[in-house]
């Protein structure tokens, strides 16, 4: 019976860590940022930190660790940290967190129209529309019908078609994100992928130049990444780039670095299969909301 106490007592501690793991990842986000926000402020290892420093740090750990642990949707948490910082760290906040406004070891609360701007930020408006754009391209088959075309003088030549399809993506990815792009093209090179053996490294090499190839082509313009943007909200008065400027420099780079992955790629996972018989089944439409989208997507890139 004593030598059966310790099983019994294993069983029982696995049964209750296996019924508490789905709550971890609400407990965990919700007890580290509220320790930080409990903690007095002489506990933290730096000098002169105030009071809406420490709310802002303990926001910050509540949106990575709802970023990791996902207990709310990740789109979701992106606008809680918004409306924290709003309620706490806000000159237009709660009351009750700004009683001890004006002290020294309070800090100075951000203005609402600030963290309200954010919302409507020129940047944000920029890469909402590269978004858009990828929404009605994929929704029209816009992207399958260009990259129909555009496949069609690299033949079949495996080497030549993934090519063909770093080019396509970087393209796609100047003017749209390249998590987009990623996403948008990925759904194309499935059924090319389903050609190769499921040992032939051509597998890996079209599996890589898909996102390789967006990350490459986001350099090209502003809006192909997020940092591009961000970096180029700063470059004002005497610093200013042009949306054309940017493309003089960035295009050039972005030539010389896909041929260096391209090469890369190609030597590290060299196919086997010497024959790729791409039969992408589409064709453009003809209806009048594809007619506007197609439009609509010359004209934003002719204006950007």
């Amino acid at each position: 019976m004593w030598l059966e106490m310790p099983n019994v007592m294993a069983n029982q501690l696995r049964k209750s860590s296996s019924t508490m793991r789905p709550y971890l990842k609400y407990i965990i986000p919700t007890v580290i940022p509220l320790l930080i926000w409990l903690m007095p402020l002489s506990a933290f290892p730096f000098d002169g930190i105030t009071i809406v420093q420490q709310r802002v740090i303990a926001i910050f750990l509540l949106a990575a660790l709802c970023w990791v642990f996902e207990p709310i949707p990740i789109y979701a948490t992106s606008v809680v940290i918004i409306v924290l910082e709003l309620l706490l760290i806000s000159n237009k906040g709660i009351v009750l967190f700004r009683t001890q406004e004006g002290q020294p070891h309070f800090g100075e609360l951000l203005q609402y129209h600030e963290i309200m701007a954010t919302f409507a930020s020129p940047i944000i408006m920029l890469f909402l529309g590269g978004f858009f754009l990828a929404m009605a391209a994929t929704k029209y088959r816009l992207d399958v019908n260009l990259a129909r075309v555009l496949l069609k003088p690299f033949g079949q030549n495996p080497k030549f078609v993934m090519l063909g399809l770093m080019l396509i993506t970087a393209i796609f990815s100047m003017f749209m994100s390249n998590t987009a792009t990623t996403a948008m093209m990925l759904s194309i090179l499935t059924p090319v992928i389903a050609v190769f053996g499921p040992k032939d490294p051509g597998r890996i090499a079209f599996a890589l130049c898909i996102p390789v190839a967006a990350n490459i082509g986001g350099i090209g313009t502003p809006i192909g990444t997020p940092p591009n943007a961000i970096a180029l909200k700063y470059l004002v008065g005497d610093n200013l780039i042009t949306f054309g400027e940017w493309m003089v420099f960035g295009v050039p780079f972005v030539v010389i670095m896909m041929a260096l992955a391209w090469l890369l790629i190609g030597y590290l996972y060299k196919a086997e299969q010497t024959k790729i018989d791409l039969n992408i089944k589409s064709k453009f439409l003809k209806t009048p909301k594809a007619m506007i989208v197609y439009v609509t997507f010359a004209g934003t890139i002719i204006l950007w």
